[in-house]
């Protein structure tokens, strides 16, 4: 609402500067400080609405300043931008009450609308702050990266991290799921209990229903005793179903009814038994191409893609590539290899590597680096040797045929013809088909503009408010990039 008085805290003048005029060609008041005793001061004396503040300052670091704050005036909510871009300055952000966190450097709009956005919406009640201490340890980062993608990944997990809200990681190999899944549950309200994993992938078909809800004495051939399932041992923490596409369709249909009801029964059992778990669920599979062909129940999706995040890989995230380099350098050294290091053309040349295995790819050379190698300072030459001796393990890419893309499609549908004894696919093709080749167009042009909408639909040469329309009926996640 025009006409509130925002009070702004960054040591950083340039930053007080631009959001002095930019919030007051808004019709606000201003006040900005760079030190944190004098912003402290105002809201003591009950002046501002609402409050910015940057979390590193010369006496005192902003995120102390929110419990406080929240204490005295429960309704004055405060914006965190930082430049520590990290998962735990998101999540000790969001603990102790922030409205938003925003790395540093922001897109002015987005602050603008969050700022709009705050001032707007009604005060709920306020929530007791985390008091110092009672957050995650700063110096375990679960997930390194400060690339937009990784930003906009920090505040979704950093608003999940008090929910019991299902989440659906997908992602390719390698790109860090189940980092992802610890970590809601390591800093979220579960994170006393168990932490439970299982490989849909690597379990034999004709076991995952034993493996999930456990079986009783004589159930089976071979069941001498009784044994507890996953969800059992989850009972009060967290279960992370990886490669959850994977999962036969009898056992999907028993975890749907457990997720519907909130208890199921062991193999043999009869006794149902409340399911006290969150589930997190993860795939680097196409579910809704599995829906599609009948592998994968449509209901069992919509359940468990409550929240759904995309890792993107790492190809799309090099600007990362030299901390997670160092952040692999340093384990290594500290499990007993030799301290190495890397120039910086060993560090742009890893940068234009494509890396079909992602972060794991990268941590596996990371470590044959610091194992094989006696100079302290690995140079470019190495990095030549490593990458052309491990070259990926993924075929050439498939040229598109000179004919275009109409014969192309011609052909894919031919063969989806072809998958039905009667030749007659269910009715509604026509929007099938249609949607099978929009989804991908759109995703991949966002892909490309880096989330950009409006430079998006200029790409794809529609207009913006329909391109919006499409993203949410394909349910089309965007990561935007920050300017």
């Amino acid at each position: 609402m025009p006409g509130s008085t925002i009070l702004v805290a960054d040591d950083d003048r340039a930053i007080r500067t631009v959001l002095g005029q930019a919030l007051g060609r808004l019709g606000h008041e201003v006040r900005t400080t760079g030190n944190a005793a004098t912003l402290w001061r105002w809201v003591e004396s009950g002046d501002g609405d609402l409050v910015i503040t940057d979390v590193i300052m010369p006496d005192e670091n902003g995120l102390d300043l929110i419990p406080r704050i929240r204490r005295l005036r429960p309704e004055l909510r405060v914006i965190v931008m930082s430049a520590q871009n990290t998962l735990m300055t998101a999540v000790k952000a969001t603990e102790r009450g922030a409205f938003e966190y925003l790395p540093k450097p922001f897109d002015l709009k987005v602050l603008v609308g969050v700022v709009e956005r705050a001032l707007s919406t009604p005060a709920a009640a306020a929530a007791s702050p985390v008091e110092p201490g009672d957050e995650a340890d700063a110096d375990q980062l679960p997930l390194i990266g400060r690339s937009p993608a990784m930003q906009e990944i920090y505040r979704v997990l950093a608003r999940l991290m008090g929910t019991d809200l299902t989440v659906m990681i997908t992602g390719e190999s390698g790109t860090g799921k189940e980092l992802v899944a610890r970590a809601l549950h390591d800093y979220g309200k579960r994170r006393a209990g168990p932490f439970v994993a299982i490989n849909m992938a690597a379990i034999p078909r004709e076991l995952i229903e034993s493996e999930l809800f456990g079986h009783e004495k004589g159930a089976f051939t071979g069941a001498t005793t009784r044994s507890s399932g996953r969800f059992e041992q989850a009972q009060g923490g967290s279960l992370f179903l990886d490669e959850i596409g994977d999962m036969p369709l009898e056992a999907q249909t028993r975890l749907l009814r457990v997720l519907q009801e909130g208890e199921y029964t062991t193999v043999g059992g009869r006794a149902a038994i409340k399911a006290d778990v969150r589930i997190i669920a993860a795939t680097h599979r196409d579910l809704r191409t599995l829906i599609r062909q009948g592998q994968f129940r449509e209901d069992l999706f919509y359940r468990l893609n409550v929240v759904p995040i995309r890792l993107p890989p790492l190809r799309e995230r090099t600007e990362d590539i030299p901390a997670l380099v160092r952040h692999f350098l340093a384990q290594a050294a500290q499990q007993g290899l030799p301290a190495k290091s890397i120039d910086a053309a060993a560090l742009e040349r890893l940068k234009h590597y494509r890396w079909p295995g992602n972060i794991r790819e990268l941590e596996n050379l990371v470590r044959r680096l610091a194992a094989l190698y006696s100079q302290e300072v690995i140079g470019v030459d190495v990095i030549e040797t490593e990458l052309a001796d491990h070259p990926p393990a993924t075929p050439e890419p498939v040229e598109p045929a000179s004919d275009g893309l109409g014969p192309a499609v011609e052909r894919h549908l031919k063969d989806y013809f072809a998958a039905h004894k009667d030749g007659m696919p269910s009715s509604g093709l026509y929007d099938r088909v249609l949607r099978e080749i929009e989804r991908p167009l759109i995703a991949l042009s966002l892909s490309a503009t880096r989330g950009n909408q409006i430079k998006a639909a200029e790409l794809l040469g529609l207009n913006r408010n329909t391109l919006r329309k499409k993203i949410r009926e394909l349910d089309i996640q965007v990561v935007r990039g920050m300017k």
